[in-house]
């Protein structure tokens, strides 16, 4: 029996924040569910800036760890516990989380640097700049917000060093990212990754690669119900 098609084109708008675990998962577990769609080159993704503590200190140093006991007012095995709960769950799908490297960081430059890559180079190389900093991130242990850092792992994407040089040195692309924090707010968006399809059907959370699949061909056969929106 063959599998029905794709009656139409898929958009796909992601809000997400570079130091959110669960956003690491859920663009993971998109690109499964894309790649696993009847017709993947016929989806688009989009990503859109959410930052979850926008007044978070730049350059500070400080372990994710360190900051999850404070925050939660635990020890330092309750914030592991806290943190392995996303590397523990990614982990089947591909997804590398090191909580002992993580680095307390401030993702709006960062943020940045991912409409840079859209403007640059299209979904491509705006997905393989978030990658990169994800990766950096949660795996590697860097610290996102240090500029010569995001110099360098801007590059490494494939952003062209000139431009992000610029980039850094200014302002440009900050209209952006509020532009989607505030895009977020007009939504209803408290909590990320979220997802809306076709601009009709949304999804919160970083739900399995099947579940994504279900908002794919919801969208793509034009049905305008809100899926589940817990994570």
């Amino acid at each position: 029996m063959n599998e029905p098609a794709l009656t139409n084109a898929v958009e796909i708008d992601v809000w997400a924040d570079v130091v959110c675990p669960w956003c690491y998962l859920g663009k993971r577990r998109l690109e499964l569910a894309i790649a696993e769609s009847a017709h993947p080159a016929e989806v688009t993704v989009t990503y859109h800036a959410f930052e979850l503590d926008p007044k978070a200190e730049h350059g500070t140093g400080e372990t994710v760890l360190a900051w999850l006991a404070k925050r939660y007012g635990t020890d330092l095995a309750g914030a592991r516990e806290i943190a392995e709960r996303p590397a523990v769950l990614g982990r089947p799908d591909g997804v590398e989380i090191d909580v002992d490297k993580q680095l307390r960081a401030n993702s709006f430059d960062a943020h940045r640097l991912v409409a840079l890559g859209l403007a640059q180079g299209g979904h491509a190389l705006q997905a393989a700049v978030l990658e990169r900093f994800y990766s950096a991130h949660f795996t590697e242990g860097k610290l996102i917000d240090d500029i010569e850092t995001l110099q360098r792992l801007g590059t490494e994407a494939g952003l062209d060093g000139r431009r992000v040089s610029a980039v850094l040195a200014g302002g440009q692309y900050a209209p952006n990212v509020r532009e989607d924090e505030a895009a977020a707010i007009d939504i209803g968006i408290t909590g990320v990754p979220f997802f809306m399809a076709n601009r009709r059907v949304a999804l919160s959370g970083a739900h399995s690669a099947e579940v994504i699949g279900q908002l794919i061909e919801s969208a793509a056969n034009g049905d305008h119900e809100a899926m589940s929106a817990g994570a």
